[in-house]
């Protein structure tokens, strides 16, 4: 077996390490999400840190790994005799396309129909107790599957209730998680049931860098030869932990400092109280693992640095992580609590202060940078970006039909993971159980059986066809042209979008956005989940020039064309936004009817579309309503896109 690449051995990260190693010393502190670029040793560094963790006492043969001083109630036990044996901590990995099944365990199928018995088949989340279970690339995992693992590890216990099975063990692991921001963010109320976050990314360092190409070159020649080298320093690091482990429960924190995180808690106006519960047991670890008694200002400095960057998020387009100038005002701000005198407990049942606890703070309406203007041939001078309009609460929006199940939460789908809605014996995801059974029983008598098993053909064989929600693509075809350019028209567009975006970043959505303009059409977002991008791209819209919507929904049309070869499941509604005008085409014939013909193209392709009327003035054309039914789609006006008219549009899509 080929030796895991040194904990010790890797460059840099220090708060990577740091963060792994507190919570080896504290369990509770709830775990580490490790956000990063692709090629930074986040899994490297994970792997590594099972070797350093501490050999267990488990009860001989527990599926469970029960401590025999601990663990009372086992589904294995009762444990008489306190026998034990050791064997190392566990690193259990999670994958990504793994199942509800797989992960919490399920009913023994192979017992069940051969021996005729309800016995349970213990999942990852056994496996993982008292170890580490690791989720690569956790952003992409399914949102139920998150749940059932955040609850476990908040917890520390795992209840199964179904096919007759109930059943509770302990589950007691650090978690740890790691994603790329640029395939998607994970929901806030996900982000928050981490401990704590660390943010990595490839020193631009020369000589680090040449550092990590010797020691990774080093370990691929020789993994057993260059372990055996830092063999000795990860064995400190072990012993540490051990001690630090043992030192935790006498490490005090007092008032002073219990005040001190309170105050910089409440100046970064995190949610809830769990910040304040992981901020102080990471402050008691870091204490336990430099070997002090007592928890100082230090120790709660470090321990912000790690548990707030991911919880100060107001918004999703906000930026993770901590300024340095904000933490120190923050830190500043809380020694004065830390230095007041307690005023014991507040009085029950007081009188209400009438505050609102906080307001959120308005979004920044300026532009993401400057850019010269520069005259457009053949129409209107270029224009600054507006400043979108105040973002909405978006209603759901719907893709009609059944999809093939994307992973998401906005329209129904055929899915893995769902509500059952029957069986079949031609398409579905796992064994029916009940429907197997069901197709068997009648035939038993005839088939000899003779035993409490039971006989089983091929035929009887029953799959489950599973309900869920999927993640659509939605595509924003935006006229940027110089009929378009009012500010305040842009400004609602912009505005709109962003809001719907807002909404397809809780939905598990794609978003992607098209500008035409000139005499071309520009991708000025390709399809992405991350939501940063996709803000920073919309703020900076710019207008001007002629209207080449013809090659604006050919442009549309070409980027659906490659998403579904791409993903093949994830289904497309386009949004497109425009006065319905057309001044420009490329071929040189009727801008208008090479536009109806585009829009006739992708009706063709069986693409859902709204269109988003914005034209103005005492008299209209009513072109884009032309559009619309060449698209086979719904049309309304702009200032129809409200926060009240918005709910049926895309269910408006298909629904004539």
């Amino acid at each position: 077996m080929t030796s895991r690449f040194p904990f010790s051995a890797v460059v840099g990260h220090d708060d990577l390490r740091l963060a792994l190693l507190l919570n080896a010393v504290h369990p509770g502190i709830g775990g580490v999400l490790v956000r990063g670029e692709k090629g930074t040793a986040k899994s490297t560094v994970v792997r590594a840190l099972a070797a350093l963790l501490p050999e267990l006492a488990v009860v001989p043969g527990c599926r469970f790994g029960c401590d025999p001083l601990v663990d009372t109630e086992c589904p294995d036990g009762p444990h008489t005799g306190g026998a034990s044996e050791r064997r190392p901590a566990r690193l259990v990995e999670l994958p990504v396309g793994a199942t509800e099944d797989r992960l919490v365990g399920s009913l023994d199928l192979e017992r069940a129909l051969t021996e005729g018995v309800r016995a349970y088949q213990p999942g990852l989340l056994a496996a993982a107790h008292r170890g580490v279970l690791y989720v690569d690339e956790v952003n992409l995992l399914h949102d139920h599957l998150v749940d059932l693992l955040l609850d476990a590890a908040a917890m520390g216990r795992a209840h199964v209730e179904r096919e007759g099975v109930s059943i509770s063990h302990a589950a007691s692991f650090l978690l740890v998680g790691t994603m790329n921001p640029e395939e998607g963010e994970l929901r806030p109320q996900l982000l928050d049931r981490f401990g704590l976050t660390v943010a990595v990314r490839a020193s631009r360092d020369v000589a680090t860098r040449t550092e990590v190409i010797r020691r990774r070159l080093a370990y691929e020649a020789d993994p057993e030869g260059f372990a055996a080298r830092w063999e000795s320093v990860d064995a400190e690091l072990a012993e540490r932990i051990v001690t630090a482990r043992a030192a935790l429960p006498t490490v005090e924190l007092p008032d002073s400092e219990l005040r001190r995180i309170a105050g910089v808690c409440a100046a970064f106006e995190v949610d809830g109280m769990r910040a304040d519960l992981v901020v102080a047991r990471t402050a008691a670890a870091h204490a336990a693992w430099r070997g002090a008694d007592v928890v100082e200002e230090a120790d709660v400095e470090a321990a912000v640095r790690l548990a707030l960057p991911h919880r100060k998020r107001r918004d999703p387009f906000d930026e993770p992580g901590l300024e340095e100038e904000q933490l120190a005002d923050a830190m500043r701000q809380a020694a004065e609590h830390a230095d007041e005198e307690p005023d014991g407990p507040p009085e029950p049942d007081g009188p209400d202060d009438g505050g609102d606890g906080g307001g959120q703070a308005p979004e920044s309406q300026e532009n993401t940078g400057a850019q010269q203007q520069k005259p457009q041939q053949g129409g209107s001078k270029e224009r600054p970006p507006a400043a979108p309009a105040p973002a909405f609460r978006a209603r759901l929006l719907q893709v009609p039909g059944v999809g093939e199940g994307a992973p998401g939460k906005r329209s129904r789908a055929r899915a893995r993971a769902g509500q059952v809605v029957r069986s079949s014996t031609v398409d579905g995801a796992g064994l029916h159980l009940i429907g197997t059974l069901a197709a068997a029983a009648p035939h038993q008598n005839s088939r000899g059986r003779s035993g409490p098993g039971l006989v089983l053909r091929a035929g009887d064989l029953r799959l489950s066809v599973r309900e869920g929600k999927e993640g659509n693509l939605v595509l924003f075809v935006v006229d940027a042209s110089g009929s378009m350019a009012a500010r305040q028209r842009m400004s609602a567009v912009s505005g709109a979008v962003i809001s719907l975006l807002r909404d397809a970043y809780q939905r598990r959505d794609k978003v992607g956005v098209i500008t035409f303009r000139g005499s071309t059409a520009d991708v000025a977002l390709p399809p992405t989940s991350s939501v940063d991008a996709a803000a920073a791209r919309l703020r900076g819209l710019r207008t001007g020039g002629r209207t080449p919507l013809a090659d604006g929904l050919l442009k549309a049309r070409r980027l659906l064309e490659v998403e579904r070869l791409r993903d093949p499941r994830r289904r497309p509604l386009l949004v497109l936004l425009t006065d319905g005008r057309a001044t420009s085409t490329g071929a040189g014939g009727d801008p208008m009817r090479d536009a109806l013909r585009a829009a006739g193209l992708l009706a063709a392709d069986g693409t859902a579309s709204v269109v988003v009327d914005c034209e103005h003035g005492p008299v209209r054309l009513g072109l884009a309503a032309k559009v619309a039914v060449a698209l086979d789609g719904a049309c309304l006006r702009l200032e129809e896109l409200s926060a009240d008219q918005v709910a049926g549009v895309v269910r408006a899509a298909r629904a004539a």
